[in-house]
């Protein structure tokens, strides 16, 4: 990646920015802050499970507030929100706050819920007696497809590519679907272990295209808008 300051936005991240470089240790160090902003998002979604507006409700305890997903976070909000996680534990180095896809919103939830649901798959799956193979393969499959291809959308996103951001966002979904059929399928009623494990998980995918809707809907938006307003 090239070195690079906070001043320009998630559309020009990979252009050459200030003086900012760091070395392999700083970069380690701060993957491991977005390893944590996911298990902290995690942390939250679980605790609000029976809300009825989870997505929402989790978002505010992430310091998200009410903007448009489709946007990275402002910059003084992304700075604020990371003193808080990690005052403690970050050097003081004096330099600007940095933004990359990690810290995209979309990013971290996404992220996230699939880490929930296959963790807890891989738990239910790992007995071969109360999940076959075939089934405990083919929904992994699944839900690692739609998990990448929603990475690519909010790669897209980014960049500020619209266009490709919806055909990659219907690629998840089409992912997502696909798991869904997999746990609504007769065979996989005839197994408890898989219907425990179906009850548990069905939320977690619909909040996952719901929050993929929503960032599809906003895209459309900013692609309906006429040029001479996006000046």
């Amino acid at each position: 990646m090239s070195d690079y300051d906070s001043d320009g936005g998630p559309e020009n991240e990979w252009e050459e920015r200030g003086e900012l470089a760091w070395n392999e240790f700083d970069w380690e160090r701060y993957l491991r802050e977005q390893d944590d902003t996911i298990h902290r998002y995690l942390g939250f979604y679980e605790a609000f499970r029976n809300h009825p507006n989870r997505i929402d409700a989790v978002a505010e305890q992430m310091g998200w507030g009410q903007g448009n997903w489709s946007e990275a976070p402002a910059e003084e909000e992304t700075a604020e929100v990371a003193e808080e996680d990690s005052a403690a534990d970050v050097p003081e180095y004096g330099e600007p706050e940095v933004y990359t896809l990690h810290k995209n919103p979309i990013f971290v939830a996404t992220k996230a819920i699939y880490l929930g649901v296959k963790r807890q798959w891989e738990l239910s799956a790992g007995d071969s007696a109360k999940v076959p193979a075939a089934l405990a393969l083919a929904l992994l499959a699944s839900l690692h497809r739609g998990e990448e291809q929603a990475v690519q959308a909010i790669h897209a996103l980014d960049f500020g590519d619209y266009a490709m951001a919806v055909s990659l966002f219907k690629r998840a979904l089409s992912g997502l679907n696909e798991s869904l059929t997999l746990l609504n399928a007769a065979e996989a009623a005839k197994h408890p272990a898989v219907m425990a494990y179906r009850e548990a998980t069905l939320p977690r995918l619909f909040d996952l295209r719901e929050i993929w809707l929503r960032v599809i809907a906003e895209c459309r938006e900013e692609l309906d808008r006429p040029v001479d307003e996006e000046s």
